[in-house]
């Protein structure tokens, strides 16, 4: 997926726009590299490259073994050569290819299609619609945090799906971009709900909505790839939401004790009742949080991973 922002610029090339017998001389992420042989025995590379547009396979007859030590998977590389099809399929026959300088990630990671002004507008009116006053202070305290605004931005829910990862798992939101369009979501959700169930405290339910998955914007690290961070490898995003929450809580706190406990509880409990000291939840509004964040990554991955539509 990509966006008009980051896509590359005019003129340069791209994998979308690639054809049989043109030349290539482009940086790409390379996110896999496997050293191979001919049947004669003779050495050769096979490459995936990847810019925000897509995936190309590329391959390194010459000079494999010499080429394979200028660069390592995960790194952008910079690839000379020419377009063949092979097996219907377009593939780079690489005449040469070494370690390119750090480019912006959004080149090459894949990247929403929602306009991400519109989205961070359209944010900023959810936060608008939370009366509680404490409640909106610790939101508008969020969002005047540029550094965590730009993470929002940029940030995915999950990492791309494996090659080898069975369809329907985990996977969605999985691209720049991705967890303001699920978190929007899952807020806008929020708000119906409340329409249709009035006794649900529909404050509390709406603030948890947006900061539920605020640890995704520490989770991961940019480059060639998306990856996890250490903090996000040891910590997880529950735990690191809440530190996010808690940094931006205001000096003199206007949210009350038992406030922060249950806004605390409905994080710990969006991925499940197990996840909380008792093991249940504790509120309607937990539960409504639950199934919303379910509801939203599980139809997104549905739609990302093609789903079979019933013709019955």
């Amino acid at each position: 997926m990509a966006t008009a922002t980051s896509s590359p610029s005019p003129g340069e090339q791209s994998v979308a726009t690639l054809r049989h017998g043109e030349h290539v001389d482009a940086v790409f992420a390379c996110t896999r590299k496997e050293r191979q042989m001919t049947r004669l025995g003779a050495p050769f590379l096979t490459l995936e490259l990847r810019d925000s547009t897509g995936s190309i396979v590329g391959r390194a007859f010459r000079g494999a073994d010499l080429l394979a030590g200028r660069f390592e998977r995960g790194e952008l590389v910079r690839v000379a050569g020419r377009v063949q099809r092979f097996r219907e399929q377009l593939q780079i026959e690489i005449d040469s290819v070494a370690r390119a300088p750090e480019q912006d990630p959004a080149r090459f990671l894949p990247s929403s299609y929602r306009d991400l002004d519109e989205l961070e507008g359209f944010l900023e009116h959810l936060v608008r619609e939370v009366y509680d006053a404490a409640l909106r202070e610790l939101l508008e305290r969020l969002l005047a945090d540029r550094e965590l605004r730009d993470a929002l931005r940029r940030a995915p829910c999950s990492l791309p799906a494996a090659p080898q990862s069975r369809p329907g798992a985990t996977t969605h939101h999985a691209y720049l971009g991705g967890l303001l369009e699920h978190t929007v979501a899952v807020a806008t959700m929020a708000i119906e709900l409340c329409t249709l169930h009035p006794r649900i405290d529909r404050d509390l339910l709406l603030a948890a909505a947006i900061v539920h998955d605020l640890g995704k914007t520490r989770e991961f690290t940019y480059g060639a790839e998306i990856e996890r961070s250490r903090e996000g490898a040891l910590l997880g995003h529950v735990e690191l939401g809440l530190r996010v929450i808690a940094e931006h809580l205001p000096a003199s706190p206007s949210l009350e004790p038992s406030r922060r406990l249950e806004l605390e509880h409905c994080v710990i409990c969006h991925h499940g009742a197990e996840h909380a000291a008792g093991q249940r939840f504790a509120s309607a509004e937990a539960l409504a949080l639950y199934r919303l964040n379910a509801l939203d990554a599980q139809v997104k991955g549905a739609v990302e991973q093609g789903l079979a539509r019933s013709t019955g």
